[in-house]
């Protein structure tokens, strides 16, 4: 082999390296995805935003939070901030993916008290997902009423139930613990009897099993605002189209406001594709 063969190999190895680091990155050994993510929110009809969220990577993977605040005077505000600082501040501080379920629990019990610290108890409170992503596993937990789903393959599957009170009122008529009386008069309400910034809050919805992502797969982290304030079907149709995740978010933003609902909530999403 000729010195000008040699050195033309040498240029595609070094070429491909190079492509390899920015698509993957690599630091202290381990190699980091580049996961595409978006996120958009509008503040629809309300006076004040008081939805907020945090996206943070570290070598280990991802961490994405979304939280939905509520309450009185910028009580809201207030509320999902301190549950976003809080869990980002945890998250960088332990080890997030060595035990997902205690660092769900740690961080979720942590912001709740923050909350209380900071607002009188009924003055602010905050629904919130947390998802984190490594080595292609999703773990995620929930109070409230965010919801996390899944697209893959044209289709964008829920994950999680929420905290409402008609996602109670079936679980609890299945269990034979309510009448179907009762239950039909509850399956209409969406409130919530169960969020952040309570004294007496203490239920979180846990993943099952982690979710095995693959290839463009998108995780979706949507406020009630999103996917009540346009149809599912839309959603899921704007997640499939061959665009950036930060243009598919922008695009499920247009379709709210052109929605144009009376009483149009906050509404918050975050798309996370899967490499």
């Amino acid at each position: 082999m000729s010195i000008a063969e040699i050195t033309v190999l040498a240029v595609m190895v070094l070429t491909f390296i190079l492509i390899m680091i920015r698509c993957f990155g690599v630091r202290e050994g381990r190699v980091i995805k580049r996961y595409q993510v978006g996120k958009a929110m509008t503040i629809g009809k309300r006076q004040v935003q008081e939805d907020y969220c945090g996206i943070s990577r570290t070598t280990q993977g991802l961490l994405a939070v979304l939280a939905d605040g509520m309450g009185r005077n910028y009580g809201g505000k207030i509320a999902s901030k301190i549950t976003v600082n809080t869990i980002e501040t945890i998250f960088t501080a332990v080890n997030a993916f060595e035990n997902p379920i205690y660092f769900f629990k740690r961080a979720l019990y942590a912001a709740n008290r923050e909350i209380l610290k900071e607002l009188d108890e009924g003055h602010g409170g905050a629904s919130v997902a947390v998802t984190v992503i490594q080595d292609d596993k999703l773990y995620y937990a929930l109070v409230g009423n965010v919801k996390v789903a899944i697209y893959r393959d044209g289709c964008l599957v829920p994950l999680s139930n929420g905290h409402t009170f008609d996602v109670l009122a079936e679980a609890q008529y299945y269990r034979g613990e309510l009448t179907r009386e009762d239950a039909q008069g509850l399956l209409k309400s969406r409130r919530l009897y169960n969020y952040l910034g309570q004294d007496g809050f203490g239920d979180i919805e846990f993943f099952d099993t982690p979710v095995a992502l693959e290839s463009k797969d998108v995780v979706v982290i949507m406020t009630d605002g999103v996917f009540e304030g346009t149809t599912w079907r839309e959603i899921e149709e704007c997640v499939g189209h061959p665009k950036t995740c930060q243009a598919r978010a922008a695009e499920i933003m247009e379709l709210i406001h052109h929605a144009n609902k009376k009483e149009q909530d906050n509404a918050s999403i975050i798309l996370i594709e899967q490499p």
